[in-house]
């Protein structure tokens, strides 16, 4: 069974960067898409950034374009996150799914999840 853990999260100023982790134990990587998504205090978990298993194209949700990189290997995936803001202050969860491609940012599409790392951005 799959197993997922991150790491990498901190408090930041505002225009700097972090690098989020997720370590996979259990089973490879490869076997999953992985998405990563974010849940601020009082709002819903949202997704932000999807690498597909099948052939590794990349998924990303507006708020993040241009300033966030998804990447992975085969026992982990990465979340490069630059120029971060205020309004990217969330809880960070990797999650892995079976589906072959980034298909949605459902939920229930991800089977796997890990217990999440907090970033925190302000000045």
């Amino acid at each position: 069974q799959l197993q997922l853990a991150e790491s990498g999260g901190g408090s930041v100023q505002p225009g700097e960067s972090l690098t989020l982790s997720c370590a996979a134990s259990g089973v490879s990587l490869d076997f999953y898409t992985v998405a990563w998504f974010r849940q601020a205090p009082g709002k819903e978990r949202e997704g932000v950034a999807c690498i597909a298993r099948r052939d590794g194209s990349i998924n990303y949700q507006d708020p993040v374009k241009g300033r966030f990189t998804i990447s992975r290997d085969k026992n982990a995936a990465y979340l490069q996150m630059t120029n971060l803001k205020p309004e990217d202050t969330a809880t960070y969860y990797c999650a892995g799914g079976p589906a072959y491609f980034c298909v949605d940012y459902l939920l229930g599409s991800y089977n796997y999840w890990g217990p999440g790392t907090q970033v925190t951005v302000s000045s």
